[in-house]
């Protein structure tokens, strides 16, 4: 069998040029990296506000496990499925981060079949997008510190410094430091840490931002730390705004690449969706939009995360209306959260199934509760079994959800067929009535209350007195309005990554804000989540090489 490299190297690519020529644009619309990969113009992106918008179909999965979900291959998939039935169908994904990919997790241009290629450029430096964002984030940090170095003019008090430097890598021994040592020339001692560069708020500025314009406007507003008395600092009072927007000129601009059958797919922005708000830029979206028919995003990890915050943040934001959506799960995972082992998932369960499917039930629940019909695409593994497949299809259609078995990374566009055939179905007859989940003007702890209380399920939320102090200082600041983006595991709907399936009975607590000014919410920090992650005991890196050809092996 091969594997996911071998199958993307055994492709071959049609130039960028004939890709993007599917969709109506030219050579002209372009700005080429290389002979496979392009930026589109803001000027061509400006140039088609005019044209009709497609329908916006969301891809969003249950809460992983160590089992595999397949979302993003699955979206991949989709189009593949869309697109070879006639349709116009067109990916606007995530950017992969060098965390996960030198790390555990893996790449994110999908699987099998169902891929984005160049698959090794995309999973690794790809157009330098997500080192421009962490060049600007660490400017803002060195004129931060600069400022203080050079008298303090603005009275920072550096105990209330809340701008972190950053890195695109998993290295937990970076998450609390302490700089400026080493004498006066130095710069002034202080503790500091590192996010990695996908939880940054300059990457979340940018998948915000509609507008090099916009983009500027929120990197200004960005708050770095606090004053003696109390009052914010931001990236304007450090006269950082301009330089920083100069660094993100280009990466601002949504990369183009292609499907293994020679689809395009637009690759921009890669925000986590635990510790960030997980959703792929606006101007990627809206620009799918405009070129498909259907334009097919993702949200990270489960609907309670993701999805939530692609509802709740992005869509309230951008004034995007999602026509519906798609949840992923295979039957693997599922008995994984009736309590499986990962040993045993290739025997047939159904008691664990059915412990399982609670997972999904709720997230089913939850997607509707914003007024968005869904479909259930089923991730095929050969060990399922027709008994467990159709215990599933039972389940779902109680809940009155369509659901496709999709076999898009063994059988690419091929399998992804039912599923692209169901989703036009739902589209052609059930209505989306997309509402928000809570009103901005609630206070800060009713919207983070409705969020555990109605897609987790929580009985309730616990504030450390902290928090209580911040809230109440956020609010009297005038941040009080802003939509809540909680970071949280991803393991769970509950904030302790060892509740499976579908958890009663648990409180949620919440331990720190951090008001991200720029980005437009205020991000709540759950459990024991933190925004720099650490590599495994066998990073995927050991096995990763390049022979003296240039072929590279051991990327997934």
């Amino acid at each position: 069998m091969l594997t996911d490299v071998e199958i993307a190297q055994s492709t071959i690519m049609n130039p960028i040029k004939e890709i993007a020529a599917k969709v109506g644009l030219t050579e002209d619309d372009l700005e080429l990296y290389g002979k496979y990969k392009a930026k589109i113009s803001m000027e061509t992106i400006q140039n088609l506000q005019a044209k009709k918008d497609g329908k916006l179909i969301l891809v969003t999965a249950i809460n992983p496990t160590s089992a595999g979900e397949g979302k993003t291959t699955t979206m991949i998939g989709l189009s593949q499925g869309l697109n070879a039935l006639g349709k116009n169908a067109v990916v606007a994904m995530r950017e992969p981060s060098l965390g996960p990919c030198f790390g555990v997790k893996g790449g994110a241009a999908g699987g099998g079949y169902a891929q984005v290629v160049p698959m090794e450029d995309i999973n690794l430096h790809f157009t330098g997008d997500i080192h421009a964002i962490t060049a600007a984030n660490n400017l803002i940090a060195a004129m931060l510190d600069n400022s203080i170095h050079q008298g303090n003019p603005l009275n920072i008090d550096t105990r209330q410094i809340v701008w972190k430097r950053c890195v695109d890598l998993n290295d937990r021994a970076l998450r609390y430091i302490t700089c400026g040592l080493g004498g006066k020339t130095n710069g002034v001692p202080r503790e500091d840490g590192f996010d990695i560069t996908v939880a940054s708020e300059v990457m979340a500025i940018l998948c915000l931002a509609t507008s090099l314009e916009d983009l500027k406007e929120r990197a200004g507003r960005m708050i770095v730390a606090y004053t003696y008395d109390g009052k914010p600092v931001t990236v304007n009072d450090i006269q950082a705004t301009g330089a920083v927007t100069l660094l993100l000129k280009d990466a601002i601009k949504p990369n183009m690449v292609q499907t293994l059958d020679h689809n395009p797919v637009l690759v921009h922005g890669g925000p986590f969706a635990n510790i960030a708000h997980g959703c792929n830029s606006v101007i990627a979206t809206k620009l799918a939009l405009k070129l498909g028919d259907y334009a097919i995003t993702e949200a990270g990890f489960g609907a309670d995360l993701g999805a939530q915050k692609f509802l709740d943040i992005k869509c309230r934001q951008a004034g995007l209306k999602p026509d519906a959506v798609v949840i992923v799960a295979t039957v693997r995972a599922l008995k994984m959260h009736g309590g499986v082992a990962k040993k045993d998932l290739g025997v047939e369960n159904l008691e664990a199934l059915r412990a399982g499917i609670g997972n999904l039930e709720k997230h089913i629940e939850n997607i509707a509760k914003y007024g968005l019909p869904s479909v259930v695409a089923i991730n095929a593994f050969p060990t399922d079994t027709p008994a467990e497949l159709e215990l599933l299809r039972e389940i779902c259609a109680s809940k009155g959800v369509e659901v496709a078995l999709s076999e898009v990374w063994a059988k690419g566009a091929e399998g992804g067929k039912e599923l692209a055939q169901k989703v036009i179905e739902t589209l052609e007859t059930k209505e989306s009535n997309f509402h928000c989940l809570y009103e901005l003007e609630n206070p800060i702890a009713d919207k983070i209350k409705t969020i555990a209380t109605e897609i987790y399920g929580a009985d309730d939320v616990i504030f450390s007195k902290k928090v209580v102090n911040k809230m109440k200082k956020l609010e009297e600041q005038g941040f009080g309005d802003l939509p809540i983006c909680i970071a949280k595991t991803q393991y769970s709907l509950s904030d302790d990554p060892t509740l499976l399936g579908r958890p009663t009975g648990f409180k949620v607590s919440i331990n720190d804000l951090i008001v991200n000014a720029g980005a437009g919410f205020v991000v709540a920090i759950s459990g024991d989540i933190m925004r720099m992650p650490g590599l495994p005991k066998v990073p995927a890196a050991v096995n990763m090489d390049i022979d003296s050809s240039g072929k590279i092996t051991g990327l997934f």
